[in-house]
């Protein structure tokens, strides 16, 4: 059979039902595809008369094995910021059984991750790519999906577009924090949270607000910081100060809580008998911190690894659609306790 010279790797995808970088694996015989599907592929790409190059070849045979994650954030908020050490960990976990490697980069804004994004996949730098902070309306999502990029979103479906999502409730957990603390006693709680325009910190703001709603709560104080200790500390010391002080509060990542644990016995206030903390994601420096930090508990390392096992589902062609993995639950320890009796 004559190839077309009109056929196209887009048209064997297309035709087989699977990403371009499902092709590219299929015909350098890569791991990430399955039997199945390059049997599919094969037969597509013989129905259209297509065949890779053998410049092609050579350029995808050596770089269809990385998966690219960019993270727009500084490079000294990564190195301190234990969620994404543990979500790259499991990331990585998955990759290593493949023989697959991890292309990290930190980006400015999201117009130069759009950009950079573009540029690995048009020149098959990566086979394809985690996305994670997602905004509301965000801006990647249109031109990521129009390039045919395969990529797994991690945030809520409502967030993410058309991209495959796996999430976690957080509505579910920021409301079981609040009813937790309610039924210590607690009437004022505060929540310092991460940037307000971070989908998953709306998505927790308005389930803490409409829980103490729901509990006949005063309307409790949130504060948007931007994830480090120093904002942490900063939000929780302004709130100590306020006369109508909250007696409990709720952070956004376990390291805003720690800071936030040092400026209330910077301030002369006992934790937990003056004020209880509750931090998010549960990472060992709950742990080691004097009292412990009672925390929503996630097992970021297992996230990360589902999220890396969803990625190569989609570079098959095998998966779509949306994954919810547990949603954080309570584990109590020693900075929440009843609310104190002057509250």
């Amino acid at each position: 059979m004559t190839a077309s010279p009109r056929a196209t790797i887009k048209d064997v995808a297309a035709r087989a039902g699977v990403s371009k970088g499902a092709v590219s694996l299929a015909f350098n015989d890569k791991p990430g595809v399955s039997q199945a599907t390059k049997e599919r592929i094969f037969r597509a790409a013989r129905e259209l008369g297509w065949a890779p190059s053998v410049t092609a070849r050579s350029l995808s045979s050596r770089r269809v094995d990385i998966v690219g994650l960019a993270l727009c954030r500084p490079a000294r908020l990564l190195g301190l910021e234990p969620f994404y050490m543990d979500f790259i960990s499991g990331i990585e976990s998955v990759l290593a059984d493949r023989s697959c490697s991890l292309l990290l980069r930190l980006v400015r804004d999201p117009a130069e991750e759009v950009e950079l994004y573009t540029s690995w996949w048009r020149t098959q730098t990566i086979a394809g790519a985690v996305l994670v902070d997602f905004h509301e309306d965000d801006p990647r999502v249109a031109p990521l999906q129009a390039i045919g990029l395969p990529a797994v979103a991690v945030g809520h479906p409502s967030l993410t577009g058309a991209f495959p999502a796996v999430y976690t409730d957080d509505a579910s957990a920021a409301a079981e924090a609040v009813r937790y603390l309610a039924a210590l006693g607690h009437r004022r709680i505060a929540r310092v949270g991460g940037p307000a325009g971070l989908g998953h910190s709306a998505i927790r703001a308005a389930a803490f607000s409409a829980t103490m709603r729901e509990l006949g709560l005063e309307e409790g104080r949130q504060m948007a910081t931007g994830y480090d200790g120093k904002e942490g500390a900063r939000a929780t010391r302004s709130l100590l100060m306020a006369a109508d002080r909250p007696t409990a509060i709720v952070y956004d990542n376990d390291i805003m809580a720690v800071a936030g644990a040092g400026v209330a016995a910077e301030m002369g206030f006992v934790v937990p008998d003056d004020v209880s903390l509750l931090a998010w994601d549960d990472s060992q420096l709950c742990r080691i911190t004097h009292p412990t930090l009672s925390a929503m508990s996630h097992d970021v390392h297992h996230f990360g690894a589902v999220v890396a096992r969803t990625l190569f589902a989609v570079i098959e062609g095998t998966h779509s659609g949306a994954l919810q993995v547990p949603t954080p639950t309570l584990t109590p320890r020693g900075s929440t306790a009843a609310a104190p009796r002057r509250s």
